[in-house]
C-alpha cells in the first residue's frame, strides 16, 4: 500500500470516528432533554394532586 492510500484510509478512519462521537453526543443531547421534560411533566401532575388529592385515586375498568 502506498503512503497517498494509508493517509486517505487513516483520515476516513479519523472521520467515520468523529462523525460516530457526534452522533452519540446528539442523541445524549435528546435523551437529557427528554428527560428534562419528563421531569417537568411528573412535577406537575404532582402540583395538581396537590390541588386536587382525589384527581387520579382511582380507576375504573369495566369488563
Amino acid at each position: 500500500m502506498d503512503i497517498a492510500g494509508l493517509s486517505m484510509g487513516m483520515a476516513q478512519s479519523r472521520l467515520m470516528g468523529d462523525v460516530g462521537i457526534a452522533v452519540l453526543a446528539k442523541s445524549i443531547d435528546t435523551a437529557q432533554s427528554t428527560g428534562a421534560m419528563l421531569t417537568d411533566l411528573i412535577d406537575s401532575a404532582a402540583l395538581e394532586r396537590s390541588v386536587n388529592p382525589d384527581v387520579g385515586g382511582n380507576i375504573d375498568i369495566r369488563i
